[in-house]
């Protein structure tokens, strides 16, 4: 193992797997938000898997109310070529509140911090090379957005230097915005300690490097041009879920019988169906799914062991063990899952009034 590797392999990872995904609800009121399936993988393991990509084995998550659930789905790490260790976070105080909580976890270790719902492609490897190469106290990502009030943002003087950081500012100074991954040193613990919570009751980690940079720290910004999302609400849910399938390689595993016809990057799971159907690419279907007399268009996932029967399905995400049968066209929809969409009884029409004495009433047949 070369000397730069063996630095790597010492920094640690703190993976942010808390919160109560209110923007997703209700999904994320039986589910936790960092599991909802891009492309059927759930966005907290492009993370781990990136995490890994880097040379970082040793990765804290931290975990609130969907602590089982995760712990579920990740157990203990070797699938990802990880060792994982679970930190409890009794109630989601803050992403600094998170660095606390995990003090003896991290030691006197650099680590990165990776916020389990976030994506970015192209993973953190040359991010985590960069930083143990030239190794500044902290280190973090920017990414120009339209509108930074709903994220932390950053100024920079006219070098490129960082000279303040505002938590979701009503009036922010600059377009950029920080990026759900962070490199610090052991120098972040003493700053996490010194600050108090915000308007919103939470330490934010914003703070903690604002102290850094007051105390003349060296604080670094990369300014990022590729894809990263916040996948906090559907929209941007079904944005990432796009950007996944057009990187796609058409695989089909599954049956596909005579009648139906796949165009396109599209991936049929061994296992699922597909039986007088038309699949457009780029769209994936689960095993076990069952596509019949249907339509499913680009953008489109399926996951595991759902039935769309007489249906069409275009630029959504269906989760597993759902069902769409007879309802036309769905667009734009994330399904979770065990959900059953079926067509509504016909009911005659009419018209039901009540009215009073010398009334008018003029009906159109």
């Amino acid at each position: 193992m070369s000397a730069f590797a063996a630095m790597v392999k010492q920094m640690k990872a703190l993976v942010l797997s808390g919160g109560a995904g209110t923007r997703l609800r209700p999904i994320t009121h039986t589910s936790a938000k960092q599991l909802v399936p891009v492309a059927n993988k759930a966005v907290l393991f492009y993370g781990l898997e990136s995490i890994a990509a880097a040379g970082i084995t040793e990765v804290g998550v931290v975990v609130g109310d969907t602590a089982e659930e995760i712990r579920e789905a990740v157990g203990d790490g070797s699938k990802f070529g990880l060792e994982i260790t679970y930190i409890p976070q009794e109630r989601p105080l803050g992403l600094a509140h998170a660095v606390l909580i995990a003090r003896d976890y991290l030691g006197d270790d650099d680590f990165v911090m990776y916020l389990g719902d976030n994506f970015i492609v192209g993973g953190i490897t040359d991010l985590v090379e960069e930083f143990t190469r030239t190794r500044p106290d902290a280190q973090i990502l920017l990414t120009r957005v339209s509108d930074p009030r709903a994220f932390g943002v950053a100024e920079l003087d006219p070098s490129g230097q960082v000279i303040g950081l505002e938590e979701k500012p009503e009036r922010p100074k600059s377009d950029l915005a920080l990026v759900g991954v962070y490199l610090f040193t052991p120098v972040i613990h003493e700053a996490v300690r010194a600050i108090r919570p915000s308007w919103r009751g939470e330490l934010e980690i914003t703070h903690a490097i604002q102290h850094l940079i007051d105390a003349r720290a060296d604080v670094r910004s990369t300014v990022i041009k590729g894809y990263w999302k916040d996948t906090g609400n559907v929209g941007d849910m079904l944005e990432v879920n796009r950007t996944v399938l057009e990187g796609l390689d058409r695989r089909i595993d599954g049956e596909v019988d005579a009648g139906s016809e796949t165009i396109g990057r599209v991936v049929v799971e061994a296992g699922a169906r597909i039986v007088n159907s038309r699949i457009v690419g780029p769209a994936v279907i689960g095993s076990g799914t069952e596509v019949r007399d249907s339509y499913v268009g680009p953008f489109t996932s399926i996951a595991e062991h759902c039935r769309i029967t007489d249906s069409e399905v275009e630029f959504s995400i269906v989760l597993r063990d759902s069902s769409i049968d007879g309802v036309g066209r769905i667009e734009n929809s994330l399904i979770g899952r065990h959900v059953r969409v079926t067509t509504a009884p016909s009911v005659p029409s009419a018209h039901r009034l009540v009215l009073g004495d010398h009334s008018k009433v003029q009906i159109h047949p």
